[in-house]
């Protein structure tokens, strides 16, 4: 693959500064679009799931048992009919789904897919995956002002209170993983997790708290079951998205999923080994070699997760939802990092040890 693309960067790079441009729009194109697709069969594949857990029939009319069944909604969404409210704010109320959106996508720059296919090595990437993640929150709390409706107000404070709990919980057990690697470079995080003992060798098991915190504070972070209080329809109609319709909805829906996909990427990454074989150092041919498939089986696993919780888990309260994050979590995370610095010390986290 770099024998075909260094080449072509290297004649795009003779054209002086539109050829550098051309090459990161085209980088850029190249993860978005694949993403956006991923999103669509993750919609799929989540029907399909639940549908099986749940023994229902899911969709099969629209192409091939379904296979076009999420396209066909998309199209449904974007040629629908956008409505504003008439006391709406109309810049804001444009703005707030692109301020959920824009640090959905812009996060995957610094997301490595193998040692040598990253769209920026940065060596401050975790500080810049935690500054993206922020952003979201502020599309929530301003699709619930814009719209000068006060149940999309109210649902957009308690989603808001909701995200900011959770993502310090997060930022806590990310912490840790930085103890652990002695970088910010999510390349460098995951080679620090390579050794001759396979899985024995990752973060999952000294900074397990902090694997447990990460990835259930993933799943309130991005609202999913059983932390959806944005749009708990029993309770306060559907939050932010209530005066939303057409490709403003489509576009939170779309961030929203594109966060669970990057929430099941950065798991593996820095817990579970990333694109590290499980079974490294074994000498087993084949299945011994590191590559990008064993992320992506990683991250189909955690993706399956998101499912397996809204197929199984009930809605739960919302003071149950913050007294975990706040009393719980917090906490938790931060004892725990005593807890890692510690081993960090002793020299724990050395290849082999």
């Amino acid at each position: 693959m770099d024998s075909v693309i260094d080449p072509f960067h290297a004649w795009l790079e003779s054209f002086g500064a539109v050829g550098t441009v051309t090459w990161l729009v085209l980088m850029i194109v190249a993860i978005c679009v694949p993403l956006i697709l991923a999103v669509a069969f993750y919609v799929l594949w989540e029907r399909k799931l639940i549908g099986w857990m749940h023994v229902r029939v899911g969709p099969k009319y629209v192409g091939f048992g379904g296979f076009l069944q999420t396209f066909a909604d998309v199209f449904k969404l974007l040629f629908k009919e956008m409505l504003q409210p008439a006391a709406a704010s109309p810049f804001l109320y444009r703005l707030a789904p692109l301020l959920s959106l824009v640090p959905a996508l812009a996060v995957w720059a610094v997301i490595p897919f193998d040692a040598q296919v990253v769209l920026s090595n940065a060596n401050a990437g975790l500080l810049y995956i935690l500054a993206m993640t922020s952003l979201g929150v502020y599309g929530v709390i301003l699709a619930g002002w814009a719209t000068n409706s006060k149940y999309a107000l109210l649902g957009a404070m308690r989603g808001a209170a909701q995200m900011v709990a959770y993502e310090i919980a997060m930022g806590f057990s990310l912490v840790g993983v930085m103890l652990a690697a002695g970088s910010l470079n999510l390349t460098e995080i995951v080679m620090a997790q390579s050794g001759n003992a396979g899985p024995f060798e990752w973060f999952w098991l000294p900074l397990l708290p902090l694997f447990v915190i990460y990835f259930v504070s993933g799943v309130a972070e991005t609202n999913r079951l059983p932390f959806d209080m944005v749009e708990g329809e029993s309770e306060i109609t559907g939050g932010h998205l209530v005066e939303y319709s057409g490709a403003g909805f489509a576009l939170f829906f779309l961030a929203e999923y594109a966060n669970m996909i990057l929430i099941s990427f950065l798991v593996p990454i820095f817990f579970l080994g990333g694109w590290l074989s499980p079974f490294q150092g074994m000498g087993i041919p084949l299945l011994s070699v590191d590559g990008w498939w064993w992320l992506i089986a990683k991250v189909l696993f955690f993706a399956s997760c998101f499912i397996w919780f809204r197929a199984s888990f009930p809605r739960y309260r919302y003071d149950q939802i913050m007294r975990l994050g706040w009393k719980v979590f917090v906490p938790l995370a931060i004892v725990w990092i005593a807890v890692v610095a510690v081993m960090a010390y002793f020299g724990v986290f050395e290849p082999g040890q």
